[in-house]
């Protein structure tokens, strides 16, 4: 019997997967370099392996460094190192390798899962494959492939099943309360942002379910339905988890308000979706020198929060499938509310529209439906925007990761370390061999990750107004011997800032280490 001819739909998932796939092994045999936030949670990690308890990061005491100090660190989600941990035990592999296992996993994941969340929201076939190719696109899904960003990759893979389940569920029931509570707390373990979709999806269900009656008394039981187990997930969490440490919610400024405040928010269908965060380098909040000056980035923002609003408005109207249309408006409304209310109080949230990808995710779907209604010149247009994103992302990705592979050093964690070269990372590793009592410190997260003996302090990098508060980075005593590690650009002020700031040590002996990167040691 001839074997069935593959559809359009099932091509394009082919061809996504097999690319997805062998990027995957490329960065499994040459792994990535990593975020700060992950860095942290590898080094609780490196605790954990060592004989502490379950997230708690040991290091130096400030105050006496011949003694440890222990923390429970709250403020990320563990999602992003217990996942690649897992590997690591059950795989025998390094921190790199494990994380790309987990970059791989999670990114097929997530095409597959919001392929058939596209489907049963009510798209065809065609429709959700094309989505997940914008998806796939994006900067933002190439991102982990060069820096692994912990939990921004295992939402991507987690997402798109959680939505799937919310639309699945045809009546309240105690499967969709047992749904909301477990959802919760693993959504919550892949990144800490997930709770306000949590909340965003009992919204939704909690209206699906209500809108056809105006009884209020059906209104107010549906609601103790869905929001019971919502709020149990949310208890679970803060005991065992945000009561323990200090958390982003916990830090906050005084109110601002500011034209970006709720336009960065409103503006996330289209900052996302279609990358112009990612390919502007930061509209609001960059590393890189930025591609335009705050006034004009805030004008960029409030012209696409416009847009957007547009976007989402025509989406509702001409899309068939009310479900999609009610999740896609509800999730664009708490959003909105949600990080406006943030930014507001200035907490410790950047303008970064990572943060809103969901949105983007979420309205793929429905971009391509209206595409599809368009005439053959619009369509073209979007092909070249299409176009022009993808080249975008090829032109980050291909350099970046040779980049990574064939110049960046490496050393026992495996990752890609971008703020050290390989020869004096080799006589770093040498020292750590070589003792067992050291203290080595860096002005990198990443650098601790390379230590196996030793402990390690990682300090914040000295801007160029050359000004610290000491508290923060004094650290009194002695304890064996003290190994700074620093950018040759430290020579002059800031490394004598930083050889006070180890007022128990004397006579500094500096080592250049190579052109870029100098050592300072005393015993």
């Amino acid at each position: 019997m001839l074997k069935q001819k593959l559809q359009a739909h099932q091509i394009i998932l082919l061809v996504i997967s097999g690319i997805v796939f062998i990027m995957g092994i490329m960065l499994i045999i040459a792994p990535a370099a990593i975020y700060p936030d992950p860095s942290k949670g590898f080094q609780v990690m490196r605790s954990m392996e060592l004989g502490s308890a379950f997230n708690i990061s040991v290091k130096p005491d400030q105050n006496d460094i011949s003694k440890n100090t222990s923390e429970f660190l709250a403020w990320w989600s563990p999602g992003q190192y217990l996942v690649p941990y897992f590997f690591k035990l059950i795989l025998g592999v390094n921190t790199g390798r494990a994380s790309s296992i987990v970059t791989l996993l999670f990114s097929l994941s997530g095409i597959f899962g919001f392929y058939y969340f596209f489907k049963k929201a009510g798209f065809t076939p065609m429709i959700s494959a094309l989505s997940v190719l914008f998806i796939f696109i994006q900067v933002s899904f190439f991102t982990p492939y060069v820096f692994y960003n912990g939990g921004e990759v295992l939402l991507l893979g987690y997402t798109g099943w959680f939505l799937y389940g919310c639309v699945a569920f045809e009546k309240i029931s105690w499967k969709m309360a047992v749904f909301l509570f477990a959802a919760g707390i693993i959504g919550f373990i892949c990144k800490s942002s997930f709770l306000w979709m949590l909340a965003a999806a009992c919204c939704f269900l909690w209206i699906r379910f209500s809108v056809g009656t105006k009884d209020i008394v059906t209104w107010i039981k549906n609601g103790i339905w869905i929001s019971i187990p919502a709020i149990l997930s949310l208890l679970t969490i803060n005991h065992f988890y945000l009561s323990k440490g200090g958390n982003p919610s916990t830090v906050h400024g005084s109110v601002k308000l500011a034209w970006e405040t709720f336009g960065f928010p409103l503006a996330s269908p289209i900052l996302t979706a279609f990358s112009i965060d990612d390919l502007t380098n930061g509209l609001l909040f960059h590393d890189d020198t930025p591609m335009f000056s705050y006034v004009w980035g805030v004008i960029i923002v409030l012209v696409c929060a416009l847009l957007s609003i547009l976007l989402i408005r025509f989406v509702v109207k001409k899309v068939p499938y009310k479900h999609y249309a009610l999740l896609l408006t509800v999730f664009y409304v708490v959003a909105v509310l949600f990080f406006g209310q943030s930014f507001l109080r200035q907490a410790n949230i950047s303008y970064e529209a990572r943060h809103l990808r969901l949105i983007g995710l979420i309205a793929a779907p429905g971009i391509i439906y209206l595409v599809s209604e368009l005439q053959r010149g619009f369509k073209y247009l979007f092909y070249f925007v299409c176009f022009v994103i993808a080249y975008s992302s090829y032109k980050y990705f291909v350099p970046s990761y040779f980049q990574n592979k064939n110049i960046s050093a490496r050393g026992y964690s495996g990752i890609a370390q971008l703020f050290i070269d390989q020869p004096s990372l080799n006589y770093i590793r040498n020292l750590d061999k070589q003792n067992t009592n050291a203290i080595f410190v860096f002005n990198s997260p990443d650098l601790s990750l390379e230590i196996e003996h030793n402990r390690t302090i990682t300090v914040e990098d000295i801007g160029p107004e050359v000004a610290i508060d000491y508290d923060d980075y004094v650290y009194k005593g002695h304890a064996g011997p003290l190994y700074i590690v620093l950018p040759s650009n430290y020579l002059g002020p800031k490394s004598t800032i930083m050889r006070k700031c180890f007022p128990g040590y004397k006579g500094f002996k500096m080592t250049m280490l190579s052109n870029d990167y100098i050592l300072w040691e005393a015993k």
